[in-house]
């Protein structure tokens, strides 16, 4: 009796009497927990159209494999593209709600954008043809999207809005979805544009570098360069590197782009450093995701011969970050890279949980305090203590010292007084454009 009054005898999925008393129940949860919620419509697209094409029979076998796919994407852990905890039942659950009608209900969630991976990766799910007969059907979706506490605070209000969305992201003419908040829906849209456009940035050659000094902080002399990537979109507009690095991340564009930036940054500094005696260094910044590739260490070797630029010169910073987990294995490329000739650094330092008894085994050159302790730290007497630490700890291990966001004459004298090595930041130079770092630099012989 349960089974026919709470499960569709057809896709064998909780029904909409099942779906009322179970949103009722997981709302009540989210209030009283203080967590968010979102509840996604999804309804395939012309269905009428498929049904009456293959009959009443091949419609339903069309619904069967549909609830079939979409129940193992939401139960997959790589929905959010994240390890689901223990809970995952209470995290995702799917209903046919009437017809052609699925409604999903994500609890625990952190932010809207989760539900648009979810709805993203829901609707590429379905894209997918179904087998008939031997006959490919294809079937798109529109989903309409409502959270809580944003948008509603009880089950009609979220039901209506995710409805209303979906209705018109099928107005839209289908195969997507909408928020039923127009904010949080423009502001994804934002970033699938940019998605979009980062995809063919490397293309359209619109990424460039620009370099910020590493100086000496005795004697003020430049003895290296970070190259920084930037975007330069349509509008000749320069996009910072926050806006778009976390979603090449994401997106794993980071790959591409990171290649594409040890490789201009290895180019450059072999044309620098063919006219000058007093040859400076270039550091590259590294994510995480492009240290797990496997394809990683060939690709910097590659790079260095192919560039031929001298290893010795080239600089890897890595964040404390990148050393959390499976550190053996990663201290074995590391090992790697060093074979080449290459200089390693650890950026950020202080601010990860990296072990310090990693420290000394890590085969690392340098050592790069963040901004974050430099910004106070005539003031706050915790920085000073933070910033000598590190100084005195790297020069027991034998590695430089770099400060990075020195912006006024004091913080220079204290890192002076301390015995920093080297120091980034706005007092000496903004990050800046190859040709004008051209003009800061002591060549003894014109480029």
């Amino acid at each position: 009796l349960d089974q026919l009054a709470y499960y569709d005898p057809l896709t064998k999925l909780p029904n909409r009497h099942m779906f009322m008393d179970r949103f009722d129940w997981m709302l009540k949860k989210c209030k009283r927990y203080e967590q968010h919620l979102a509840l996604l419509n999804i309804s395939l697209d012309k269905f009428d159209t498929v049904s009456a094409t293959l009959g009443i029979k091949g419609g339903d076998e069309v619904l069967k494999q549909i609830a079939a796919r979409l129940e193992h994407a939401v139960r997959s852990v790589d929905v959010l593209g994240r390890a689901l905890p223990e809970e995952e039942d209470s995290m995702m659950q799917l209903f046919r709600v009437e017809g052609s009608g699925f409604s999903l209900i994500l609890s625990l969630i952190q932010c809207a954008e989760y539900a648009a991976i979810a709805a993203e990766r829901i609707l590429k799910t379905i894209r997918q043809p179904v087998q008939i007969d031997g006959h490919d059907i294809y079937v798109t979706a529109s989903i309409g999207i409502s959270t809580y506490p944003d948008e509603g605070h009880n089950s009609t209000t979220l039901h209506r809005l995710a409805a209303g969305a979906k209705d018109y992201a099928m107005k839209k003419g289908g195969n997507s979805f909408q928020f039923s908040s127009s904010s949080i829906n423009e502001m994804y849209e934002k970033r699938m544009r940019m998605e979009s456009g980062l995809r063919k940035a490397l293309d359209r050659n619109e990424l460039v570098l620009h370099y910020q000094p590493k100086v000496d902080v005795k004697t003020g002399v430049i003895k290296g360069v970070e190259a920084l990537v930037r975007w330069k979109n349509a509008d000749g507009g320069l996009i910072p590197p926050f806006e778009f690095i976390p979603l090449a991340e994401e997106t794993g564009l980071i790959i591409p782009i990171g290649e594409w930036v040890l490789r201009e940054a290895c180019s450059e500094l072999v044309r620098w450093n063919s006219h000058n005696k007093n040859p400076v260094s270039m550091a590259v910044n590294l994510s995480v995701k492009q240290f797990a590739d496997s394809d990683f260490y060939s690709t910097v070797k590659r790079i260095v011969t192919e560039t031929g630029i001298d290893p010795q010169f080239l600089k890897l910073e890595i964040t404390e970050s990148l050393l959390l987990d499976d550190i053996e294995d990663k201290i074995l490329t590391l090992k790697k890279l060093k074979e080449i000739g290459l200089k390693l650094s650890i950026d950020d330092f202080g601010t990860g949980y990296s072990s310090l008894g990693y420290l000394g085994k890590i085969p690392v050159d340098e050592l790069k305090i963040d901004r974050s302790f430099i910004m106070n730290v005539l003031e706050n007497t915790d920085d000073q203590a933070i910033v000598a630490s590190v100084i005195f700890l790297a020069h027991k291990l034998g590695l430089t010292t770099v400060a990075e966001g020195v912006e006024t004459e004091g913080h220079l004298k204290f890192l002076q007084q301390e015995g920093c090595d080297q120091y980034q930041g706005y007092f000496f130079s903004r990050p800046i454009p190859g040709e004008e770092l051209l003009e800061l630099l002591p060549f003894n012989s014109p480029v």
